[in-house]
């Protein structure tokens, strides 16, 4: 090749890095107003968005008290420190983007008006609403994002700082406008964790009335604002009248009331005292006897009161005994797997619940995510691998075996025996013993609720029957709080509720890098590479398929661990309400909103 043939051959190679180069900068992604997790939104345009499970002609006005069990000494929910008010997120701060009730995981724009997200899911593009405003009138801009984001970077809960370390770059392009790129975070799920980021006045961030707990209530851009706290009693919501965001489509149907009052009481025998003197207009019931015969006072009886089932279409709640893994004596796996054979779940469903529930086995419960029913599959036997996983658990057929309804099961005890005998331990004077310090075997169940001590007092006799000492120790809900975010327990009740698009937040629930990070709800101290491996390929699966399948893989992993003793689940919520409080015709697919209800007029 001649020389000038040579010097061509270069400069057609450069010409044509630099017309691919402009070719790409001149065809941005487009944006878009929805985006989801795997597919494609239901919905294009805000003017197609159309909510089947709300009814958009609510008639508004009105107030709606609801209470609470427990108490709380801070309106910020977005810290690990104090106890949280509820009701503060949506009502009173925004996010970017809001879910839709009835996809698996799809946002739409809220604050954001419009998004712009590359194919590789490696950045995003959040636009403002240019009718977007804090509650004072200020107008919502990207330096409000910006400091929100590091705010909650810093200083936000684990879950917040665990996701967004990931974020590389933010460039506010200008007020409307802000990008975030994470090149290397190999997380598909990002981007819309970003889009449910909350929302501040750039002031309040960088006043620190953030930083710490606060009963003082702060300027932000939901449809209510805090107009009365009681400390741990009270807290009072009001409608902003002019919230920006009322015309909106997302939020049609929704926010009815004028007023919401929360009341917080100690004891949930109080709270339903509250209900029935007609003091209260809505309650969630978690108690299976309350509610099989408590319902059946003068004012339900005459029809003023309604019950009724609300069934989702997303898995069932676990909720479960969490064991403390860091430190003895459930540490060891076979001690774990004893204790789950010594819960006799048939003997309290019969005696205490009616019957009412039933047993729960995985992680994500009646439905397509759950490994129960599923033989292990090609792709989830590489995150499987050396992993110590029951056969039963690989074949998809684990049930927790029946127990004797009397109380006593041979079979159900000679399986803990040998699992007792294997974690170092031994029967002497009818107490389990360790062979090593010769000292009994004793744990102590942490609660808060009446609820959770009828469950601990019941396995409480179980386990006595059997050799074991546990002690039930009952706290406040402040105190409850501090030892689960400390994890200051040797056992604890906990309930994992689930989406039908579980994410980032199994790293918060179940991550290694969280098994000691205060605050983080992986409770039980889980530190497994597998579990680690199951996440990331959850994270980074780019089909509906593949992520159902890698979900499967995580569930398996947390069943054969061992890391809590499964209760049980009811099929849907139980709700009762007062005749003049209105419900739409149809639960979403993600469940139950409160915000969708309303007062119906005489």
């Amino acid at each position: 090749m001649s020389h000038e043939s040579h010097i061509k051959f270069i400069l057609t190679i450069i010409l044509s890095i630099m017309l691919s180069w402009l070719s790409h900068a001149q065809t941005p992604t487009p944006a878009t107003y929805g985006i989801s997790m795997h597919g494609q939104p239901m919905f294009g345009t805000a003017d197609s968005l159309k909510l089947t499970h709300v009814n958009p002609a609510a008639p508004k006005g009105g107030t709606i008290t609801q209470t609470f069990t427990g108490t709380f000494d801070s309106l910020n929910p977005y810290i690990v420190k104090g106890t949280a008010a509820t009701f503060i997120r949506g009502n009173v701060v925004e996010s970017l983007m809001a879910r839709a009730m009835d996809e698996p995981f799809t946002l739409y724009g809220l604050i954001a008006q419009s998004v712009e997200m590359a194919d590789d899911r490696s950045a995003i593009t959040f636009n403002i609403h240019p009718q977007a405003r804090f509650s004072d009138g200020a107008p919502i801009t990207t330096r409000d994002v910006d400091a929100s984001f590091n705010f909650l970077k810093t200083k936000g809960r684990p879950n917040y700082r665990s996701s967004f370390q990931k974020v590389e770059t933010v460039e506010v392009l200008s007020d409307t406008s802000i990008r975030f790129a994470f090149p290397n975070a190999k997380d598909r799920e990002l981007p819309l964790i970003l889009g449910l980021m909350p929302v501040f006045p750039k002031t309040v961030v960088n006043s620190g009335a953030l930083d710490g707990t606060t009963l003082a209530p702060f300027v932000a851009s939901g449809p209510y604002v805090v107009a009365q706290v009681k400390p741990g009693q009270q807290l009072i919501l009001q409608k902003n009248p002019k919230y920006w965001g009322a015309n909106l489509q997302i939020n049609q149907g929704l926010y009815n009331f004028d007023t919401l009052r929360i009341d917080y009481y100690r004891d949930n025998l109080a709270a339903f005292e509250t209900f029935k003197a007609g003091r209260a207009d809505v309650r969630y019931e978690e108690d299976a006897t309350r509610w099989r015969t408590g319902y059946q006072f003068d004012a339900a009886l005459r029809g003023e009161v309604v019950t009724r089932e609300l069934i989702a279409g997303t898995p069932r709640p676990m909720n479960a005994l969490v064991f403390n893994t860091r430190r003895a004596p459930f540490d060891n796996i076979h001690m774990r797997r004893a204790m789950v054979h010594l819960f006799n779940f048939e003997w309290m469903n019969a005696n205490l619940f009616g019957n009412a529930f039933t047993r729960t086995t995985s992680f994500f419960e009646g439905s397509e995510l759950s490994s129960i029913g599923v033989p292990v599959s090609l792709s989830e036997q590489p995150l499987l691998a050396g992993a110590d996983i029951p056969t039963d658990v690989l074949a998809g057929t684990r049930t927790p075996a029946p127990m004797d309804i009397s109380g006593k099961d041979r079979a159900q005890w000679t399986l803990a025996r040998k699992a007792l005998e294997l974690a170092g331990y031994v029967f002497e004077n009818a107490q389990v013993m360790n062979t090593t310090t010769r000292q009994p075997l004793t744990f102590e169940m942490v609660l808060t609720s009446r609820e959770q001590e009828k469950n601990a007092l019941a396995f409480q006799t179980m386990l006595q029957q059997f050799g074991i000492l546990a002690q039930v120790r009952m706290v406040d809900s402040a105190q409850f709080e501090r030892r689960r975010q400390n994890f200051e327990f040797d056992m604890m009740p906990f309930t994992y509720a689930s989406s039908l698009s579980p994410g980032n937040e199994q790293v918060f629930r179940w991550a290694s890098k969280n098994a000691h990070n205060k605050g983080s709800f992986n409770l039980a101290g889980v530190q497994s590479p597998h579990v680690d491996a199951a996440i990331a390929a959850m994270l980074s699966a780019q089909s509906r398929p593949e992520f159902v399948e890698a979900v499967h893989a995580l569930d398996r992993l947390l069943i054969a661990g061992s890391y809590v003793v499964p209760l049980y689940t009811a099929k849907g919520l139980w709700l009762a309400h007062w005749q003049h409080i209105g419900l739409p015709a149809r639960t979403p697919l993600l469940g139950f909103m409160p915000e969708a209800m309303w007062a119906k007029r005489e």
